[in-house]
C-alpha cells in the first residue's frame, strides 16, 4: 500500500518475490562451501497408512542436497547419526539451519555441534522462508512425494534417492548459473538410502 501510494505500480506478488530474492528474511547467506547447511523434515505416508519421515539436508552454497534420509520414525539421534556421517565423509559447516523442532534443538545435538564449534541458527516459529536454502523440500515435495503413492518403505527410499540425485547432478539452478549443483552425484548411494533399524520397517 505505502509503495503504490508514492506511485509505484505493485502489486503484494512482486513485492513478495522481490523481498524473497533480496534475501533479507535468510538469517545468514551462505559465502562458501561448507559455511552454512540447512536441514529440514518432510512427512508423508505408504499407502497401507504408515507413516514416513524424511531428513533433507542441503550445503546453501552450492544448493547440493547431501541426503535425504527416508525412516518410518525419525529421532534426535536420527539426525545426529546422519549429521556425523556427513561431517565425516564430507566437511563440518559453519553454521547449521534448522527449525525449532525437538528433532533438532535435543540437548545431545546442541551440545554436539557446540564442541565442533558449529553454530546453530533456529529460524522463527512459523517462518520456514527462513530456512530458504532447503529449497529440495519444497521441489521434493512438488514433484514427487504430493503425486506417488508409495506401497512400501523400500520403494519410497529407492524413488527419493532417484529424485535427489537427479535434484543434483541435472536440474539447473538459477543461482548458479542454470548449472546443476553436484554433477558428481551420480554416484551409487551410501547410507543415505539406508534404514536406521531393522525395527523401524
Amino acid at each position: 500500500m505505502l509503495l503504490r501510494r508514492e506511485g509505484w505500480p505493485v502489486n503484494h506478488k512482486r513485492v513478495e518475490r522481490l523481498w524473497l530474492t533480496d534475501g533479507s528474511c535468510i538469517r545468514q547467506h551462505p559465502a562458501y562451501r561448507h559455511h552454512v547447511w540447512a536441514y529440514d523434515f518432510v512427512a508423508d505416508r505408504t499407502q497401507d497408512g504408515r507413516p514416513l519421515k524424511l531428513l533433507i539436508i542441503v550445503e546453501g552454497y552450492s544448493r547440493e542436497c547431501l541426503a535425504i534420509v527416508v525412516v518410518r520414525w525419525l529421532r534426535s539421534i536420527d539426525v545426529l547419526e546422519t549429521l556425523a556421517e556427513l561431517f565425516a565423509t564430507d566437511d563440518v559447516p559453519a553454521h547449521i539451519c534448522s527449525n525449532n523442532g525437538p528433532e533438532c534443538t535435543a540437548e545431545p545435538i546442541r551440545n554436539w555441534l557446540e564442541a565442533l564449534q558449529v553454530q546453530t541458527l533456529f529460524i522463527e516459529p512459523v517462518s520456514p522462508w527462513e530456512n530458504g536454502y532447503v529449497e529440495s523440500n519444497d521441489k521434493l515435495r512438488d514433484k514427487l512425494v504430493d503425486g506417488e503413492i508409495f506401497y512400501t518403505l523400500a520403494e519410497a527410499k529407492s524413488l527419493i534417492e532417484g529424485w535427489r540425485r537427479q535434484y543434483n547432478a541435472v536440474r539447473p539452478h538459477r543461482a548458479l548459473g542454470y548449472r546443476p549443483s553436484a554433477p558428481h552425484a551420480m554416484m551409487p548411494a551410501t547410507f543415505r538410502s539406508v534404514e536406521k533399524s531393522p525395527a523401524l520397517a
